[in-house]
């Protein structure tokens, strides 16, 4: 079995206790991590392939991502100053000319830019699925497979149309029993239930304003049968807090509850308008959260709770969100604005803390994809999913706390990304694509979209 050895590097592990060292090491052998621990490495170790000398930098385990729309890496800066539904109305009519070319170059490009930032673990929301448009759900498996991260893909589904009550056009959804039969496929297709797994499926209907309380229903019963995660949107503005109760009579966690969308094999978005019932309920059963603070500023949606969430055990993740409603498109960016933001909200400067945003990078995202056992922190026998933060230069060598530097700081040049034991970037570049060649076919694949979208 070969190993590499990371040694002379401050190291933020992420466990339960939150053991740091100010220069410490490990050892990553195979696709795991042997041994983790203060000063160098053990003396003796055999099939040493590799060994990199950490000074100047900070060891953590790798970002994981708990909310995305790659295909919108295709319609950045677009609708600048809309909230989310003016925003989805604006747009639907465009992501709905999407094929499979399309959705490859946007999930390539989704992916580099998430990977060269630090992402090990990335998570995907596809719910747009066009007749003839191909097959986009194995679009982005590809990608992701080729860029060499490890992948969590929601199957999404809408099927309640604007002339029933929805807020997407009639030509945007799929029937209930189409989008139900294409999410079982997807599964028994695609799913790897297995520890190392590098590739899940997850039942993910859109949105309760987009999605009928059937397909709300029966994906949850689907996702139970089969041993997956749920995941949709919840909460994330007053008009969705309006529509649901005007359309249900109940609130959205209510809604959800009624549907069968609590517990601790769900996760939602968002989740900004949560009342303290709504909290106890997440708590109670478990269900999570992918907080997404750059996304829920750019529609002006609001401020999450966090800090209460996370004092009722609530677990929480972050999402970068799709990038047409967060174009820098990395997570890097979430870890310092989720503690810029929350600290503007009730607790102020208590809200959160540097290391309570590394963490919710990392463990928290693990945790709410229920890979905690496996990803999240730097301990024996976990994944070797780890980045190696350079800390010595221009943006950030002033500042004494690594973990503060990280978080505060510039966005921090990645030395080194292991993915299942794998080197995925090195000094600052993608090891898996060619970086000009995967932002030339996204462009063009972005400019025939808009060129089709046009011509409807």
């Amino acid at each position: 079995m070969h190993r590499i050895v990371i040694e002379n590097c401050a190291v933020a592990t992420v466990d339960a206790q939150d053991t740091e060292y100010a220069s410490g090491h490990v050892v990553v052998a195979g696709n795991r991590i042997e041994s983790v621990g203060p000063g160098p490495a053990p003396e003796g170790l055999e099939g040493v392939v590799r060994r990199v000398d950490g000074t100047g930098h900070l060891l953590t385990p790798g970002l994981v991502n708990t909310h995305h729309h790659f295909y919108q890496w295709l319609t950045r800066g677009l609708a600048q100053d809309h909230n989310l539904f003016d925003w989805l109305v604006a747009l639907y009519p465009t992501w709905a000319r999407i094929d499979e070319p399309m959705v490859y170059a946007a999930a390539r490009g989704s992916l580099a830019m998430m990977v060269r930032g630090g992402v090990t673990t990335a998570m995907d929301h596809h719910y747009v699925f066009p007749r003839g448009s191909g097959d986009l759900l194995g679009a982005e498996i590809r990608a992701a497979r080729e860029l060499g991260v490890r992948f969590t893909a929601a199957r999404g589904s809408m099927d309640l149309g604007s002339s029933d009550g929805g807020l997407p056009p009639d030509f945007a959804v799929e029937t209930t029993e189409d989008a139900l039969a294409a999410t079982e496929e997807a599964i028994d297709t695609h799913h790897d239930a297995s520890p190392d797994a590098m590739l899940r499926i997850v039942v993910a209907p859109c949105s309760p304003f987009s999605v009928t309380t059937d397909l709300m229903r029966e994906s949850a019963e689907l996702a139970r049968r089969k041993g997956v995660r749920l995941h949709t949107h919840g909460s994330e503005t007053v008009e969705e807090e309006k529509f649901c109760h005007e359309r249900f009579g109940t609130g959205p966690t209510d809604y959800f509850d009624r549907t069968g969308w609590l517990g601790e094999d769900v996760w939602m978005a968002h989740c900004v308008h949560m009342n303290d019932d709504d909290i106890a309920a997440f708590a109670r059963t478990g269900t999570g959260v992918a907080h997404c603070p750059s996304s829920n500023a750019r529609l002006a949606a609001g401020i999450a709770r966090v800090p209460d969430l996370l004092a009722a055990g609530v677990p929480v993740g972050l999402g970068v969100d799709g990038t047409a409603s967060n174009e820098s498109g990395e997570l890097h960016t979430e870890l310092r604005n989720a503690l810029l933001i929350n600290r503007l909200g009730d607790h102020r400067e208590k809200a959160l803390t540097v290391r309570q945003a590394l963490r919710l990078g990392t463990h928290g995202g693990a945790r709410v994809l229920g890979r905690q056992d496996e990803i999240g922190s730097l301990e024996p026998g976990k994944l070797a999913d780890l980045v190696l933060w350079r800390l010595d230069g221009l943006g950030h060598s002033t500042i004494a706390d690594p973990v503060a530097a990280l978080v505060l700081g510039a966005a921090a040049p990645v030395t080194l990304s292991l993915v299942n034991g794998e080197p995925v970037v090195e000094a600052g570049r993608l090891l898996t694509a060619d970086e000009d060649a995967v932002a030339r076919d996204a462009r063009d694949e972005a400019r025939r979209l808009a060129r089709i979208a046009a011509e409807e």
